[in-house]
Parts: structure tokens; C-alpha cells; sequence
């Protein structure tokens, strides 16, 4: 109960630390990044990544070499705000989110600053769009990272992974990564349900929630590339799906 406590009074100083953190990055896409080159805007993107993790009450564990090869990256999603800070973490990508992102309050406009790429989920016509400017930006050496599951889950069990969006490596020729993702409760070892962001969670009761809660760890493990080998897109999807579960247990 008194660790409880003291983690309930530290949390409005986590949460003061990640919005001062929040307005900093603001501030450089706003003002600094139209006189920036690309390096130096994703270089801050990545640098200003790692202190926003740890404002969170988390830190960040990687293992398995991280390719550089890799142009496009496939992990599940539990927490779309906190998954997006322990990925730029490790590298700068453009994320492909739900169009909703670009709209929030601050976040929208980090998301933007970073290279989002927004997909009207409710449109069928608008995945058709989004993949012809990630076929752009793979072919232009940048990384990609997608949320294959669509929507976020309780990191227990995998939901399908849509195949839709692999069509962009196809077109690129481009290898996809599989990336396992895991937060898990520090003092245990199980897994953490602190950033958990599922159902009818807010983007506030979530945020609350983990920096409320006790210390977590985001272990992050990189596959090995995979190419397209011939597969139709279902058939590539589901091979990346158990890359990707194994990643997460091992």
C-alpha cells in the first residue's frame, strides 16, 4: 500500500516531466523543423524519444541486432501513444495510424512532426492511398512501421494480422522486420497492464494509468528480414504473425 502511495503522489510529476517534454517536442516541429534537413528532424525525433519513456515510469530493453536494412517493420500494438515512443526510440520510422491520431490534442501534432501517415480505417479505398505512399517512402530508404492488427489488444494473445498494407513492400521490394513487443512489470517479470490502451480506455485514463503504476520494462525484440519470396499478401501476413508471436515469448 505505501508503494501504492508514493506512486500515486510521484505521478503528477511524471506526467508534469512528459508534457514538458510533449511542449519541447512541439515547440522544434512547429518552429525549428521547416528550417531543419531530414537527417536533423529525425535525429531529434529519435533523441527526444528515450526521456519521454522514461517520464512514462519505463524503460526500454532491446535485443537482437537492430538491421538497419530494415525498411519496414510489423509489431502489435497494446498502447498506440507509448509503442510509438519505445519505436523512435530505437529508430526513427514513419508510423502508418488511424487518421483519429492527427486530431488529438498536442499528440497529433508530434505524430505529424514525426512522419505519420494517417489511414481512414472506416474508407476500404483509402488503404489503396496510404500503400502507394508507403511504397514511396520504402523506395525512398525511409523505415516504415506498421500496426498490423489494426487496433490495439491486451498483449496476452495476437489478433490476425491484415494483409493489406504488406503490399507496399511488395511493391518496393522492400524486406519487412518483425518486431516482438512486451511490457513487462519490473518487480515481477509478468506482464505489465499499466499502458495497456484497449475498449473504451482514454487517451487520459491510460496516460494516468501508467504513470500511476508501478515501474515497467519495454522489451523489444527485432526478427530476421523476411522477403516476399512469392507469398500473396494473407499468406506473407500470417508467416509474419508467428514471427512475431515467437518474438514476444521468447
Amino acid at each position: 500500500m505505501a508503494g501504492l502511495r508514493v506512486r500515486a503522489f510521484a505521478a503528477p510529476f511524471r506526467l508534469l516531466r512528459a508534457v514538458l517534454h510533449a511542449l519541447h517536442g512541439w515547440f522544434d516541429i512547429v518552429v525549428l523543423f521547416p528550417r531543419w534537413s531530414t537527417q536533423r528532424r529525425e535525429a531529434r525525433v529519435q533523441a527526444g524519444r528515450a526521456p519521454c519513456c522514461a517520464s512514462s515510469a519505463s524503460r526500454c530493453k532491446w535485443k537482437a541486432r537492430r538491421r538497419r536494412t530494415a525498411r519496414c517493420c510489423w509489431w502489435p500494438t497494446t498502447s498506440p501513444w507509448l509503442d510509438v515512443l519505445v519505436m523512435h526510440a530505437a529508430r526513427h520510422c514513419r508510423f502508418v495510424s488511424k487518421a483519429d491520431v492527427k486530431h488529438w490534442p498536442l499528440i497529433g501534432t508530434l505524430a505529424t512532426g514525426g512522419g505519420t501517415l494517417y489511414i481512414e480505417r472506416e474508407k476500404r479505398r483509402d488503404a489503396m492511398r496510404v500503400v502507394h505512399h508507403m511504397a514511396q517512402s520504402l523506395k525512398a530508404g525511409e523505415i516504415v512501421a506498421v500496426f498490423p492488427e489494426g487496433t490495439t489488444s491486451d498483449g496476452r494473445t495476437l489478433l490476425p494480422f491484415h494483409g493489406n498494407l504488406v503490399q507496399a513492400a511488395i511493391s518496393a521490394n522492400a524486406p519487412v522486420q518483425p518486431v516482438g513487443l512486451r511490457f513487462i512489470d519490473a518487480a515481477t517479470g509478468h506482464d505489465s497492464i499499466g499502458p495497456l490502451y484497449i475498449d473504451d480506455d482514454t487517451l487520459l485514463g491510460s496516460l494516468w494509468r501508467t504513470l500511476a503504476g508501478p515501474p515497467f520494462v519495454a522489451r523489444v525484440r527485432f526478427g530476421p528480414l523476411q522477403h516476399y519470396a512469392g507469398r500473396d499478401r494473407r499468406a506473407w501476413a500470417r508467416d509474419l504473425r508467428a514471427e512475431v508471436d515467437a518474438l514476444r515469448r521468447d
